[in-house]
């Protein structure tokens, strides 16, 4: 399945994306939070949406779409997980995963703005791909740990790289401001994508294409890392791990290419659709 969430922000409710259209299953009476993971709610939803699918009102194309998962209790992330964007941006190959957090109120929805965060002069792109948690992981052996994801989505990791590396402490500060993680345009289940160690993600800027990438290129790929991340901390369901960004960004280009207000970002990976930002300055 393909999970969505529409409408305005803050009142968004749950849909389904299939090959006809977008479909509203409000009736279920869920969103897609922790509560529905936990609870089995994928296969709660399939059951339902096979019994009352052709009931459910169609959304119109042009509906706005919310983040494809409610607020999570975490979003963590992988830094440095491609040897090309580790070389790009002189760093070493990682021993083993760099793990940095994402605050949750910066979540948006797939084509929201962008909003360039005050006093920033260097706001930065990420394609990665996003790991949805399905149920509760805690000392996950890595041969089970897909048993632990309940899907993926698209997800653009923005950074303001000054915030992030020049004012000393932790990258979460470079990480965090409102609108910098735009996720979906929706969640796909395990079973909608055939090989997650083989997509293709790609970020252009105002048609230039910026990042093209994949995921063969995971130096940790998505079984080590939640095998890796529940030796540390609970993963809840609903919880997002972002797998971390291919070359190709703005800090690794010389000279260096940062957002400015009117830019338009553009983003996608096979199977989990695509997404676009426009930057606009806070006010």
């Amino acid at each position: 399945m393909k999970l969505i969430r529409f409408g305005l922000p803050g009142a968004e409710k749950p849909g389904v994306v299939t090959d006809a259209g977008m479909f509203d299953v409000s009736a279920f009476g869920e969103d897609y939070g922790e509560k529905f993971f936990e609870t089995d709610g994928l296969n709660r939803l399939a059951a339902w949406w096979s019994a009352n699918g052709s009931n459910c009102p169609q959304v119109p194309a042009d509906t706005r779409l919310g983040s494809a998962v409610q607020r999570p209790s975490k979003i963590v992330c992988i830094g440095l997980n491609y040897a090309d964007h580790a070389k790009e941006t002189n760093a070493q190959i990682p021993a083993e995963p760099i793990v940095f957090f994402k605050s949750t109120s910066s979540l948006v929805g797939p084509n929201d703005n962008v909003i360039i965060p005050r006093n920033s002069e260097k706001t930065d792109w990420e394609v990665e791909l996003a790991v949805v948690i399905g149920k509760k992981a805690s000392y996950v052996d890595e041969k089970d740990a897909m048993d632990y994801v309940a899907g993926y989505c698209l997800h653009n990791d923005y950074s303001e790289r000054a915030f992030q590396l020049e004012r000393g402490g932790q990258w979460v500060k470079g990480k965090s401001a409102d609108s910098f993680a735009p996720l979906g345009p929706w969640m796909a289940t395990k079973d909608e994508i055939a090989d997650v160690d083989n997509l293709r993600l790609w970020l252009t800027v105002n048609g230039q294409k910026m990042q093209d990438g994949n995921t063969s290129n995971f130096i940790f790929k998505v079984p080590f890392l939640v095998h890796y991340l529940s030796q540390f901390m609970t993963l809840l369901p609903g919880d997002v791990i972002s797998t971390g960004t291919p070359a190709g960004v703005g800090l690794g280009m010389n000279p260096q290419v940062y957002i400015k207000p009117g830019d338009v970002i553009e983003l996608g990976i096979d199977g989990l659709g695509t997404s676009k930002q426009t930057a606009v300055a806070y006010k």
